[in-house]
């Protein structure tokens, strides 16, 4: 077995709608497409992330840490926060860059990183 690629990552929700919204508005990650309350697919810069129920996600799921890269982290936080989410703090790494840590509106922890020299 060869692994080709990473296919999909996914949080649960006890919310779908909230979910969406969330990863929509302060994300700003594009629907890919939505199966009602069951599960949404976003394009995270050409990687598939979504939102699943707990019945559609497998027995037993629990959370990972979700990184996503972008930009820019300046205005992050406010818009974050004013979309139910919890800043948690920020880091400078140096030469590698920096990172913002926050929980979504279910909890799941997810930061997003951004290089060194972005603006």
């Amino acid at each position: 077995m060869t692994v080709k690629r990473l296919q999909n990552a996914y949080v649960v929700t006890h919310d779908m709608e909230r979910a969406v919204a969330f990863y929509q508005d302060a994300l700003g990650l594009p629907m890919k497409f939505q199966d009602g309350a069951k599960w949404a697919q976003f394009d995270a810069g050409g990687s598939n992330f979504a939102v699943s129920s707990p019945e559609e996600a497998a027995e037993g799921a629990m959370g990972a840490v979700l990184i996503f890269e972008v930009d820019s982290i300046a205005d992050a936080s406010l818009t974050i926060e004013k979309n139910g989410g919890e800043v948690l703090g920020s880091r400078d790494m140096g030469d590698h860059g920096r990172v913002l840590t926050f929980r979504d509106p279910d909890g799941n922890l997810v930061q997003l990183f951004q290089r060194a020299g972005s603006t």
